[in-house]
């Protein structure tokens, strides 16, 4: 188990932002068209380059900088100026996301992206679009490509995946055959619990359990964000994961205004 660091960027700030909350403005809500609202947790003061530079000193690769406004929003370029700016301070140290296409991701890995991730571009209608996976894997090559597949529980208890900023039900469901054939596409998964996202309010242990118990089987490199908020989930995830399962501690680290010291998690991990 390591702690995969995380850079959520909106509206050009580094930010923790309640899952889910994220959607678009109605013009009962005041518009205009491409703003959003979003049930915010932290604001930070400093740059996303700034976090990304405390992560290198800490050799904690392998986390995310996810922008977070949609690329029709004004905004976009002040999330992607932040988010080249990280980047250039950890180079090869972090995964980029958020309305990543085919003709861009290239250009990430070239600032230092070891990854790039993607969710809405390759779901059409609910379902994967081959096409467009295909055209995602022959622009950043498997090796640099993250699948997220954050999801949302639904009311029969399975898990499906969520797009469009966790607002769309897909018709993907989190399962091991389907985690399965998606690992021939890509090198890792990311995997947000949406319902408990940024609540500070524990883990959701059945998905955990489910993607601890494939892979178990598999041994695909899967990271969880979702509910962390004390040292105990850490030891709660490890007990039903094997330790296999990476974790994603966001709004309840001291860093963006939480209780939780990042050199403690990354002790209890070690």
């Amino acid at each position: 188990m390591r702690i995969r660091p995380c850079i959520d960027i909106h509206d050009g700030k580094v930010k923790q932002i309640v899952g889910g909350s994220l959607r678009d403005r109605t013009e009962a809500e005041g518009g205009p068209a491409d703003a959003d609202l979003a049930v915010e947790n932290f604001v930070s003061e400093r740059d996303a380059d700034w976090f990304a530079a405390l992560y290198r000193e800490k050799g904690l690769s392998g986390g995310h900088i996810i922008m977070l406004n949609a690329r029709r929003e004004q905004a976009y370029q002040a999330d992607r100026a932040q988010a080249l700016k990280a980047l250039a301070a950890f180079p090869g140290g972090m995964q980029i996301g958020g309305g990543i296409t085919p003709e861009d991701a290239p250009d990430y890995i070239r600032a230092g992206a070891s990854h790039v991730i993607v969710t809405s571009y390759v779901f059409r209608d609910g379902q994967i679009a081959m096409d467009r996976l295909e055209q995602m894997v022959a622009a950043a090559g498997r090796a640099h490509l993250v699948l997220d597949l954050s999801c949302r529980r639904t009311e029969d208890g399975s898990y499906r995946v969520v797009t469009d900023r966790w607002q769309k039900f897909t018709e993907f469901t989190i399962n091991g055959e389907n985690l399965s054939f998606l690992s021939a596409f890509c090198d890792e998964f990311l995997i947000h619990a949406a319902d408990v996202e940024g609540k500070r309010g524990g883990i959701e242990k059945d998905l955990v359990r489910l993607l601890g118990e494939w892979q178990a089987r598999t041994g695909f490199p899967v990271t969880y964000a979702g509910g962390v908020h004390a040292l105990e989930d850490l030891r709660t995830a490890s007990e039903l994961t094997g330790g296999r399962l990476d974790l994603t501690v966001g709004s309840a680290l001291d860093l963006f205004g939480g209780s939780l010291r990042l050199d403690d998690l990354v002790a209890a991990c070690n």
